[in-house]
């Protein structure tokens, strides 16, 4: 693996520019509201995290889909069009934002838990909220198979996850990857994010780190298994 001393020599080049606006996105149970949590405490941004645990709907999805799919959809579409738009409002003095969520992930999720009506509804709205909504810099994508998905799910336990099951994961991540492998409205880092623990192993952070400040443009890759020493 990379060492600390060679990372620190990296990211100090004056060629290396932080992203203004960055947002990690991946599916459920792939750590990145972690890692959004330890980009902001690096570059001193502000965060902007989703709340799932706000929404009163997501324990009663996850029970029952059919019944909350749309009241679990419409809070989290009104939740992030809110955050973002608030985000935009604010005096821009910090030059860096970190974000765990993209807004577009939002009818993501609604395409695969609406029905025809109820998606239609839910387009109608999410066409009015998401005007001028702020466009990312740089978009982190972490991914992970369906059972290292469960597992770190499983691991940390929360109330309103416990009833996800891998046939959902799979289908989140298969409209994960279709989303991603059209997405070109930002920079586009790509991270097999199975076999790094940014999380618990500072190396595999400050390595995930130097990637993400040395992407300015275009779509990149980045599988720590390939490049670790």
């Amino acid at each position: 693996m990379i060492s600390q001393l060679k990372y620190q020599e990296t990211v100090s080049k004056p060629t290396a520019k932080v992203p203004g606006y960055i947002v990690v996105e991946g599916p459920i149970g792939v750590g990145k509201t972690t890692l959004a949590n330890k980009l902001a405490r690096s570059f001193g941004s502000d965060l902007l995290l989703e709340g799932a645990d706000e929404n009163p709907f997501l324990e009663k999805f996850y029970d029952n889909p059919r019944v909350a799919a749309l009241p679990t959809q419409m809070f989290f579409l009104l939740q992030r069009a809110r955050q973002l738009k608030a985000m935009k409002q604010e005096d821009m003095f910090n030059p860096v934002r970190v974000a765990d969520f993209l807004i577009e992930k939002d009818r993501l999720f609604a395409e695969l838990t609406l029905d025809t009506d109820e998606l239609d509804l839910y387009e109608q709205v999410y066409a009015s909220l998401t005007i001028d909504i702020p466009t990312p810099d740089l978009v982190v994508y972490l991914q992970a198979p369906v059972e290292v998905l469960l597992e770190r799910i499983q691991k940390r336990g929360l109330k309103h996850e416990r009833f996800i099951e891998a046939a959902y994961l799979q289908r989140l991540c298969d409209s994960y990857i279709q989303f991603f492998y059209q997405y070109n409205s930002a920079p586009l880092l790509i991270v097999n994010a199975a076999d790094i623990d940014f999380a618990n192993n500072d190396a595999d952070y400050q390595l995930l780190h130097q990637q993400i400040t040395e992407v300015q443009s275009g779509r990149h890759y980045f599988n720590p298994t390939q490049v670790a020493l």
